[in-house]
């Protein structure tokens, strides 16, 4: 027999297959274990090697937990609404669904390339997926429940009073009975007080608009970043020095009404919740950060000259009387209002300016100083002194309230910009309000202070100076205490059409829900990806997209009457809208009529392990987090967080290679030719490379038309030697190794075992391929103590106590390793036993059967293949994990070191249970103590039990 593991692991996978083996059942006598992995998104170019690490991990645990007895749900699906998709489409031609149906299934694209799929890919690894609770977000049987949560929350507000979100008909009870002054909502800041009969007396679009002020997703005017490239709104995090990650379009800041969620309700409940779960404390401190809480004030600053008022939310109300000037946003909806004639065209040049950059950008800058004074002036609270405006990019709209009091005596960012403005109209001397020097720097301490040149504030610290700062502003109705967060309300309208359909239609140009049970609301087939000539979104090219609330169902757009057919909703949700609350859906995939029933959701309750990159440490987890709190409110999910424990696997980084290029020429360089010479170094294939970095040359000239003339100078030896470097594995540096090519030759285990092996599961680590011939021969070692090349090899012998010892340090390393996710130690700990058992020559069937269960979730294939030779039925995935025994790692025997006046001479193995005058009457009657003291007596014999024996004298 020898090992094949491609003819093995393809008889194991189709077994899996066939028998169902990793399907989780709802209701079980055994405890339940859920384990997640983050939701990929099906790109045309397939994985790589990188890819699977955080998979392989997550299936090693879950096949772990299954040995352990645990009910495991471990479900598989894909993200496959985005961007991408529509881009390719875009520039192809080909429908979104197709080419998208594609990545996953495998097949063909447009140019007839081939195309792996998804799933054969993450089959051939032997991942012990549920496949029966698959989910992909673009099919309408799983977009119906987004589309149903959305209608939920446009149908909810947020109650302060009871801290949590409540059906908008009790808030239209309470409006109807007594007005809304003793409402405790989380709305917009511009609601007008009115009483019940007022309310009464509304019109029904006036009360929907008032509504729309409370309800969790609602329209409303926000800046934006608008991609006139992509035709579309893009998220902070899609945006790389003011251009597009995706194509690298210009980027702008503007104004657009957008459907928004208001994640801002639940800020606090999402900053308390991360004490309750089991999160590495960088990702927890990301969420707190974006979340950002501050304590402080709210404070109004009257405009002179205008009946305006300037909000600002200051942490540091105490620092009131150092206020030198105001800064507002350049979007802040007053700059329009009080810019004065003589400023109107620096500031409307500013602004222009400054809508091409990102927030992301402009948060970051802290170096660029830039700003224009708008010529109006605020009125101090208390001292009524002119205060001038000033607009800087500096001040965020979305952030606090978009404006800022100044005071460069206490804050290094004022500090600067008043310096740099300083002696220009509109800028004042900076007042110092501490009894410190502020000559070089701002001194924004806390602590170690007097306040001074402070009025009613003079003598007193940041503490009590802050208290009668509010309680005096609260005085003259011109500020209170608040709390206040950085968390903004997310946009959820995207001007794309791969994506959610929104089940929305407009009646007067006011959003109507359609009813839940005409759900899905079917994404229309267009003929181009585009945008509308006139601007809309490219839902405005369907030509059925209206809606009939007689037929309650989708009509041709050109019967649009505003009487019984009503325009639907031209944007389509977000990239996240359908990963927040995946991981719910799994629990009852196969319901049609809900999300999940009660029953699966109480019986899952939420995710105890979920396995993914960092670069999710905000957006995703945050709004996951959000929704399932949401649905926590309304009596769905079991739980308050979503996801117990989270685990970040590391990076895997690609090998590059580069040939150096002499500048303005074809000319080619190798790598130790280069000293002195000016060169341009290229990516190139790694696959033209060989084992010793050398370059295949005629490989290379063929690659591409620009290189077929190419010269190159050689290595004194003939070879062509390329640089190398490590980087992010990525198809554009050309470094990326394929699992399939790994598995094809070495089999999935080898590929397994090895990730594994790679280093520490929550570090970056770089792939060398050379590596896995070791792992492959660790395989086959383990298989050779199984059988040979004429069969079986296992005997009933009695195992020895080596074999015992061997086996049971493993069964005990393995199992703690794997709770610790210290997955690398446990492949050393494989190989280490291997090679003793194989010293050993242990053939036992005692010892040779667990460690198949051991080595199971690992490299489940051959472990499958050994516990069927072994003469098993079924499968070893459910097998009870082997039980440590430590008595087998308790030492019986001790080798001690023979010394003589303190210089061992020899070793001699004895019981640990034996005395001391044992020990000396073995030791002395021993040929070699005999020959070593030549007949003479040793005045004294040093023996402690265990340690050591010395012979003196």
């Amino acid at each position: 027999m020898k090992y094949n593991p491609n003819e093995i692991e393809a008889k194991w996978r189709k077994y899996w297959l066939e028998n169902q083996t990793f399907k989780a059942e709802n209701n079980s006598d055994k405890p339940k274990y859920y384990v997640l992995d983050m939701f990929p998104y099906p790109s045309g170019a397939g994985l790589h090697v990188g890819h699977p690490l955080g998979y392989i991990a997550s299936d090693v645990y879950s096949r772990y937990k299954r040995h352990q007895g645990f009910n495991v749900l471990h479900p598989m699906g894909y993200d496959s609404f985005g961007l991408p998709a529509e881009q390719y489409a875009i520039q192809t031609g080909q429908r979104p669904e197709d080419t998208t149906a594609v990545n996953i299934d495998g097949g063909f694209d447009k140019e007839g390339n081939k195309i792996a799929g998804y799933r054969k890919q993450l089959d051939t690894i032997g991942f012990s997926f549920d496949w029966s609770r698959e989910v992909r977000t673009s099919n309408p049987d799983y977009y119906k429940h987004t589309q149903w949560i959305f209608i939920q929350l446009f149908n909810s507000w947020y109650n302060k009073k009871s801290d949590k979100a409540e059906d908008i008909s009790t808030l239209v009870a309470v409006f109807a009975s007594e007005g809304n002054s003793n409402v405790n909502a989380v709305c917009d800041d511009t609601i007008q007080q009115f009483s019940a009969s007022e309310w009464n007396a509304f019109t029904k679009e006036q009360q929907e608009k008032i509504l729309l002020q409370y309800r969790l997703t609602y329209l409303a005017e926000t800046e934006v970043n608008w991609c006139p490239g992509l035709g579309t709104v893009l998220a902070n995090d899609e945006i790389v020095n003011g251009v597009s990650e995706r194509g690298g379009f210009t980027v702008v800041r503007k104004k657009m009404t957008q459907w928004s969620m208001r994640i801002s309700a639940y800020a606090e409940r999402l900053l308390q919740g991360l004490n309750e779960i089991d999160w590495s404390e960088s990702i927890k401190e990301s969420q707190r950060n974006w979340i950002g809480k501050s304590v402080g004030a709210m404070v109004s600053f009257n405009v002179k000259g205008h009946n305006e008022i300037i909000d600002v939310f200051t942490t540091r109300p105490d620092t009131i009387f150092g206020v030198t000037f105001m800064t507002l946003a350049p979007e802040h909806d007053l700059v329009a209002k009080i810019t004065t004639p003589a400023q109107k065209t620096a500031v409307e040049s500013y602004i222009e300016k400054t809508s091409k950059r990102s927030e992301r950008e402009r948060m970051a800058d802290v170096k660029t100083i830039s700003g224009v004074f708008t010529g109006a002036y605020a009125e101090h609270p208390f001292t009524k002194e002119a205060i001038p405006v000033w607009i800087g990019d500096y001040v965020l709209a979305g952030y606090g309230t978009g404006a800022v009091m100044a005071v460069p005596c206490g804050d290094e960012r004022d500090f600067a910009f008043a310096n740099f403005f300083k002696g220009q109209e509109g800028m004042q001397e900076i007042k110092n309000i501490f009894d410190k020097d502020i000559t070089e720097s701002a001194f924004g301490s806390k602590d170690g202070f007097q306040l001074i040149d402070s009025d009613f504030l003079n003598g007193l610290g940041y503490k009590e100076g802050t208290y009668k700062a509010i309680e005096a502003l609260e005085k003259l109705k011109q500020g209170k205490g608040k709390t206040n967060y950085r968390l903004r309300d997310a946009v959820f309208s995207r001007q794309r059409y791969w994506g959610e359909p929104f089940p929305v239609y407009y009646v007067n140009g006011l959003p109507q829900m359609i009813d839940a049970k005409h759900l899905p609301i079917i994404l229309p087939e267009v003929e181009k990806y585009l945008p509308t000539e006139d601007g809309l979104p490219p839902l405005g090219n369907a030509l059925v997209w209206a809606w009939d609330i007689e037929k309650n169902k989708v009509v041709n757009t050109d019967l649009v009457n505003n009487t019984t057919i009503f325009p639907l909703e031209l944007n389509t949700m977000p990239g996240w809208a359908g990963s927040s609350f995946y991981w719910m859906r799994y629990m009852d995939a196969q319901n049609e009529n809900e999300f999940a029933s009660k029953e699966a959701l109480a019986y899952w309750e939420s995710v105890d392990l979920y396995i993914g990159g960092n670069e999710h440490a905000t957006g995703h987890l945050l709004y996951s987090r959000f929704w399932n709190k949401f649905l926590k409110d309304k009596g769905y999910a079991p739980t308050e967080e979503p996801f117990k424990k989270l685990i970040n696997q590391g990076m895997i980084l690609g090998m590059s290679a580069f040939v150096y290029r002499l500048e303005g020429t074809n000319n080619y360089v190798s790598k130790n030719k280069i000293e002195g010479q000016n060169v341009q170094p290229i990516h190139v294939d790694v696959s033209m490379v060989n084992a010793s970095d050398e370059l295949d040359i005629e490989r290379f000239k063929a690659w591409r038309e620009d290189y077929k003339n190419a010269e190159f100078i050689c290595e004194d030896n003939g070879s062509f030697i390329v640089g190398r470097e490590v980087e992010k594995m990525s198809k554009s540096k050309y470094n990326v190794v394929t699992p399939d090519d790994i598995c094809n030759e070495y089999g999935a285990d080898t590929l397994r075992l090895y990730e594994m092996f790679l280093g520490p599961l929550e570090q970056a680590k770089p792939w060398n391929t050379a590596g896995i011939s070791g792992v492959f021969g660790f395989l086959k070692k383990l298989c050779r103590l199984y059988f040979d090349d004429n069969g079986m090899i296992v005997t009933d012998e009695t195992p020895s106590k080596d074999n015992l010892k061997s086996l049971h340090k493993t069964i005990k390393k393995v199992a703690e390793d794997i709770e610790n996710f210290s997955f690398n130690t446990s492949v050393s700990q494989f190989m280490i036993c291997v090679n003793e058992l194989s010293t050993q020559n242990c053939h036992s069937r005692a010892i040779l059967e667990p460690l198949a269960i051991v080595i199971s979730p690992f490299a489940p294939h051959i472990a499958e293949e050994l516990w069927s030779l072994l003469g098993h039925e079924g499968s070893i995935a459910t097998v009870a994990f082997p039980i440590f025994e430590a008595a087998h790692l308790v030492e019986s025997e001790k080798e001690y070191p023979v010394s003589f006046n303190g210089k061992m001479r020899f070793t001699i193995k004895l019981p640990l249970d034996l005395t001391k005058e044992q020990i000396e009457e073995i030791v002395m009657k021993d040929d070699r103590t005999i020959k070593q003291l030549e007949g003479k007596t040793p005045n004294k014999v040093i023996i402690v039990p265990g340690k050591i024996i010395n012979l003196v004298g």
